[in-house]
């Protein structure tokens, strides 16, 4: 049993996020940010008017809490449609650390995706705070 506190340690990374998550979702769940003001504001919104990326995603995280998918993709669609996805990249990391597998990315490759996430999130907050796109607003 060797090798019990070296797996204990691989997967404390992904299991502490995981009771992150999931302690922040409890508070979103108790205190209800469709109150305005309950969790403050945004400061994006605040200073421009306009939403951020981010705009409605507290909303969203509350409803999920409720069960109610169509009024959390009402709040923040990018946020509800991106769980899939980093729900399987969080299960796929804890699969390979509780294989002890590493997996090296390489520098272009992580830059390429960041530069995507930035890049679909610059989108998604033009199109929201535009008449064509104001579907997307929270």
């Amino acid at each position: 049993m060797a090798c019990a506190p070296d797996r204990t340690r691989r997967l404390s990374g992904p299991l502490l996020l995981a009771g992150g998550l999931l302690a922040a979702s409890v508070l979103l769940h108790l205190r209800d940010p469709h109150r305005s003001g309950s969790w403050g504001y945004c400061p994006w919104l605040v200073l421009t008017g306009t939403y951020c990326p981010g705009c409605g995603g507290l909303r969203a995280v509350n409803d999920l809490t409720h069960g109610d998918v169509a009024a959390a993709a009402s709040s923040n669609l990018l946020l509800v449609a991106s769980l899939p996805a980093l729900a399987a990249w969080w299960l796929h990391t804890l699969a390979d650390r509780w294989r002890g597998l590493s997996r090296h990315v390489p520098p272009g490759r992580q830059l390429v995706l960041a530069g995507a996430v930035l890049g679909l999130a610059l989108l998604f907050a033009v199109a929201r705070n535009t008449a064509t796109g104001a579907w997307l607003a929270p």
